[in-house]
């Protein structure tokens, strides 16, 4: 068995660092770290020099802005702040009963939506969980289509049918939002295959949460995507908590970037709060994944700012964790706002223009879905199969079992 160690500088130091909301008495680690196989040629037992390590900030977090064209920077800018009022849009519905089931939001995530979206090219496919409103914005979605889906109207990406955690677009190439914990995986390894079948250059890219990384299909789909060299980036989003039960509390190994080891599959971890450092993380695993033809995994963590749903209350966090969530040090809009204003590419006229098209943008969506038509009854039985299947059911709640 290949020992285990990481790509960066002191991998005695970096090895167990985690975001400081699980080990407070740690330092917190830089933008990136990285957990590959070690190469079993090598001497066993050797060690990288230390370089040292990071205390929590922002000034040495990121890749800076100096490189960045200022009209990119706005642009990341204003796509998260549009997902954030989508999403407070979303909860308001929610609570309104305009939208019914399950409905999870991405409040907290913007700048990892952003920056992931950021690295795919419009080919490449994109699976994920049922936490899916915003990459689907994000992956090139009409947000009146998403929002009409949200409430279950025949305009909705997927006529209705789907819902908040259902969303499906074979034009963008988002082949779900997913409500089964792990349901995905296999899928998104399936897609993978059919890449390499047909000799294509696209990627992969399956999103979840830190919970599924102990779910059997995490581990099927991890090992034949590397016995088959499939390209696919594998995507956690750890926000520290999977439904109420922390990481910690859940997975024995809890810096989850490493969970790939076993399967010999390089792993990252980057601060999902920081949409540039997502985004160059990402793009280098997503051009390696189509060069090398082989999978990868990404951890990127940041604060789930409410509870698992929209009627979590969270009352399995103490009143401190959810001010730590809250704050603006975790807040990736707000800590994006202050970085492009002390850099001087955000000016308080831009901010008040970009509030007001976002309000009204999302006020469209809103406005769109609800004059949206209802599905009709008759046709409630559509598309529960590809194809016609002799003898299939289609009776109604209120009718005879038997016809008579």
């Amino acid at each position: 068995m290949a020992a285990h160690a990481e790509a960066t500088p002191d991998s005695e130091a970096t090895a167990g660092l985690t975001p400081p909301v699980h080990r407070p008495d740690r330092q917190a680690f830089s933008h990136v770290e990285r957990h590959i196989m070690a190469d079993t040629a090598k001497p066993k037992g050797r060690a990288a020099k230390s370089s040292g390590t990071r205390k929590r900030g922002r000034k040495d977090t990121s890749p800076g802005l100096s490189n960045e064209k200022p009209e990119i920077l706005l642009d990341y800018y204003r796509r998260m702040l549009f997902l954030r009022r989508f999403e407070e849009r979303t909860a308001q519905a929610y609570t309104q009963a305009r939208i019914g089931g399950y409905c999870h939001l991405n409040l907290g995530e913007e700048a990892t939506i952003v920056g992931l979206m950021s690295a795919l090219r419009e080919d490449d496919y994109l699976f994920t969980n049922y936490r899916d409103h915003g990459y689907a914005i994000e992956k090139g979605m009409d947000p009146r289509r998403v929002m009409a889906e949200l409430y279950g109207r025949t305009d909705g990406v997927a006529k209705g049918w789907g819902g908040s955690m259902h969303m499906y677009d074979t034009a963008t190439r988002m082949l779900g939002g997913y409500g089964i914990v792990g349901g995905q995986l296999p899928l998104a390894a399936g897609a993978a295959l059919a890449i390499t079948y047909r000799g294509g250059d696209e990627v992969v890219m399956c999103q979840m949460g830190d919970g599924t990384t102990n779910i059997g299909a995490w581990h099927e789909s991890l090992n034949i995507a590397k016995l088959w060299n499939l390209p696919v980036v594998f995507v956690v989003i750890n926000n520290f908590t999977g439904m109420g039960t922390t990481v910690e509390m859940s997975s024995a190994e809890p810096d989850l970037y490493k969970r790939g080891a076993a399967f010999r599959i390089e792993g990252e971890r980057v601060d999902g709060r920081d949409v540039l450092a997502v985004r160059d993380t990402t793009t280098r695993l997503v051009e390696r994944a189509r060069k090398e033809q082989t999978p990868f995994l990404l951890e990127a963590w940041s604060y789930r700012m409410k509870g698992h749903s929209v009627v979590d209350p969270a009352k399995y966090r103490t009143d401190e964790q959810k001010e730590e969530a809250r704050s603006e040090q975790n807040d990736p809009i707000r800590l994006f706002d202050r970085q492009l204003t002390e850099a001087g590419i955000l000016t308080d006229e831009l901010r008040e223009e970009m509030a007001a098209s976002v309000k009204a943008e999302v006020a469209e969506a809103a406005d769109f879905a609800e004059n949206s038509p209802h599905p009709d009854v008759s046709t409630l039985f559509d598309y529960t199969y590809a194809t016609p299947v002799p003898n299939e059911s289609t009776r109604m709640p209120a009718d005879p079992v038997f016809a008579e």
